[in-house]
């Protein structure tokens, strides 16, 4: 799958995953699993392969995986990024972390299942989907809209969890059960068009744009703790003091300030984020621009929406800025959670411990997007899980996600398929 290079671009037509899903049909042919693939437009395609339960009364199962990636600049790699090289072991390319090594495994965990006799009491669904990496439009948001009785099951498990964290004494693997909203914006500027040769006092876009750029990159709202950041600071392995400072408004940011490793991490569980990542003008280089577009990646708090983006961006702009912004909205999903107290956490438990028997669970909150909301939105208790090696660290692990040198050690890929299979078993029967 890392070779089929199904990058996605955001545009309908990049990403072509109908690659990755058609190598998935084939891996799965003659498992006994109904496989269909679903094309929400050219090229991106789904795959749903699923295999009925015997008691409609059960509980049922999907395993999500995505099989597009996000895009790579070749010269910051050690080696070619999708070329699927298994060197040390551990295996290269664009997409190993993020999120190819969860879908293989899932796929080869129910063939491994339906091969060796499982025939489970509730349904399992196994769902290979595209365009997770731009917001789900053509993939489980377009399943969600159009096949929702395929794919709307009681438990759901995807990206991503199993990093160990705790102390000796108190281990923990971590499982996703939350993500903070997505609340992408697009601010266009508006000024009038000149010759290049006269910008002095030119209603330049650009140079206004530039402004509204730098507000949102000095932004800082103040921090909002939620019932899982209570909960994760709780589990970390930090002196009282520290634990203490992690939990008052007043203290937090300067000791984020001064915090190596994972203060970035912190600061976004903690605060509504705005990133400006990419801007667009149609001009040429003689022409004052008229109108420029920046493209805002938002992520807001459990608890807020549309308004409190707005009243952010007002704050952040200030009246002046703002009023020379036209704001429109390119997703609006809200943070989302599932509660712990179900049969899917505790056959998790049950089967971190069989690698891992002192370990116990530790919930978290994704600081990212993923196809869990939309699951969500179905009904779905949704967790993000797998189970890495204890030699990989959460800093690297974080790194290596859209980052250069993307790789998976074999290792994990072993526990997590493990997992998976351990999990089936015990939920599913």
């Amino acid at each position: 799958m890392i070779r089929n290079a199904c990058v996605n671009e955001g545009t309908v037509e990049s990403g072509q995953e109908i690659r990755n899903a058609e190598v998935l049909a084939s891996f799965l042919d003659g498992s006994g699993a109904d496989v269909e693939l679903f094309h929400a437009a050219p090229g991106r395609t789904t795959l749903v392969a699923r295999v009925e339960g015997s008691d409609p009364s059960a509980p049922s199962l999907c395993l999500n995986g995505h099989t597009d990636v996000v895009p790579v600049s070749p010269d910051g790699w050690s080696r070619d990024p999708f070329a699927a090289e298994l060197v040390d072991g551990e295996i290269w390319g664009r997409g190993a972390v993020d999120m190819l090594n969860l879908t293989a495994s899932m796929a080869v965990a129910v063939r491994h299942l339906l091969a060796s006799g499982l025939r489970p009491r509730g349904d399992l669904v196994l769902l290979a989907v595209a365009d997770e990496e731009s917001g789900s439009r053509w993939g489980a948001r377009w399943m969600a809209e159009h096949h929702a009785d395929l794919i709307t099951t009681d438990f759901v498990l995807t990206e991503n969890g199993g990093l160990h964290g705790g102390s000796d004494t108190s281990p923990t693997v971590s499982v996703t059960v939350g993500e903070k909203g997505v609340a992408w914006r697009r601010l266009t500027v508006r000024g009038t068009p000149g010759h290049g040769s006269m910008p002095f006092r030119a209603d330049n876009a650009l140079v206004t744009a530039a402004g509204v750029v730098s507000r949102l990159a000095e932004y800082r709202p103040p921090p909002m703790f939620h019932e899982l950041w209570r909960r994760q600071v709780a589990a970390l392995p930090v002196d009282d003091e520290t634990r203490e400072t992690l939990l008052d408004p007043d203290r937090i940011d300067d000791l984020l300030a001064t915090m190596p490793g994972p203060a970035g991490h912190f600061y976004s569980c903690t605060h509504t984020t705005f990133s400006p990542n990419t801007v667009t003008s149609q001009s040429k280089t003689n022409v004052i621009p008229d109108t420029v577009t920046i493209d805002v990646d938002v992520r807001t708090l459990p608890g807020e929406g549309p308004e409190e983006v707005e009243a952010h961006l007002r704050a952040a702009l200030g009246d002046d800025l703002f009023a020379r912004v036209e704001v429109e909205p390119l997703i609006d999903d809200r943070a989302s959670t599932s509660r712990t107290d179900t049969p899917l956490w505790d056959a998790l438990q049950r089967g971190v411990a069989r690698s891992f028997d002192r370990a116990t669970l530790h919930p978290q909150l994704s600081v990212g997007f993923t196809d869990a909301r939309v699951h969500r939105e179905l009904g779905a208790i949704a967790y993000g899980a797998g189970l890495l090696s204890p030699n990989l660290s959460s800093r690297e692990f974080g790194r290596r996600f859209h980052g250069n040198d993307e790789r998976i050690d074999v290792e994990s890929l072993g526990l997590t398929t493990r997992l998976w299979i351990d999990v089936v078993r015990d939920l599913l029967g």
